[in-house]
C-alpha cells in the first residue's frame, strides 16, 4: 500500500531467489536483499547475487560466519541449546557434522598463517566477494563484535582467496542448510 502511494523509495527482500527478486524489482526498486551467504554458503552464486548486480540491489549477507561454524565456535552441535536452531540443521546432524567439521581444518590453518582469527578470515572472505556486499555478524560476545568489526580493515591476497574459493565448495559441504520443512518456507535457488 505505501508503495502504490509513492511513500517508499526502496524496500527490501529476504531470502529470495533471483526470479522473485526481479519480480519485486519490477514492481518497484528493491535497495537490498538479505541472503545467506558464507564460504560455507554459496547459495546467492547461483544467480541471485548476478541478479542483485543488474539491478542494482545490495546483498545483505546474513550468518557470514556460517552460524558460527566458520568462526570455530561449534565444537559439538550437541552442546548446543536445546531452543538452538541448528540442533534441527542438517549440516549440524551427527551425519554431516564430523565432514564438515573436518573441512574447517585448512580454514583455521590458513587463519592462523594470516594472523587473523577465523571468524575475521570468513567476513574478510565475503567482504572480498565485492563492494556491493554487506555482511551482518550476529553475536551475543563483545569480544566477538571487536574481534568482527576489525575485520572490516582486513584485506585478502589473491592467493588467499584461490585457496579460500577451493575449501567448502557446495559438492564438498554435507547436509542441507534447512530441515526440509524449514525449507519449504525459503525461496532460494539450491545447488544440485
Amino acid at each position: 500500500r505505501l508503495v502504490e502511494e509513492g511513500k517508499l523509495r526502496a524496500v527490501g527482500l529476504s531470502e529470495v531467489s533471483a526470479e522473485t527478486l526481479r519480480r519485486a524489482h519490477a514492481e518497484y526498486p528493491v535497495a537490498a536483499v538479505q541472503s545467506e551467504y558464507s564460504l560455507w554458503t554459496r547459495n546467492p552464486e547461483i544467480a541471485l547475487l548476478a541478479a542483485c548486480r543488474e539491478l542494482g540491489t545490495t546483498l545483505v549477507a546474513f550468518s557470514p560466519l556460517g552460524r558460527g561454524f566458520l568462526a570455530d565456535a561449534v565444537p559439538d552441535p550437541a552442546r548446543l541449546e536445546e531452543s538452538d536452531m541448528r540442533r534441527g540443521m542438517p549440516r549440524f546432524s551427527d551425519e554431516h557434522y564430523p565432514h564438515n567439521r573436518r573441512l574447517l581444518t585448512d580454514f583455521t590453518t590458513l587463519a592462523e598463517a594470516l594472523e587473523m582469527t577465523p571468524g575475521q578470515l570468513a567476513l574478510a572472505w565475503v567482504k572480498a566477494q565485492g563492494a556491493d556486499i554487506v555482511p551482518i555478524p550476529g553475536t551475543r560476545d563483545i569480544a566477538h563484535m571487536r574481534e568482527n568489526l576489525a575485520a572490516e580493515t582486513l584485506r585478502l591476497d589473491a592467493a588467499s582467496l584461490e585457496k579460500l574459493n577451493a575449501m567448502m565448495t557446495p559438492d564438498q559441504v554435507r547436509g542441507g542448510r534447512y530441515s526440509e520443512a524449514q525449507q519449504a518456507d525459503i525461496d532460494t535457488e539450491e545447488f544440485a
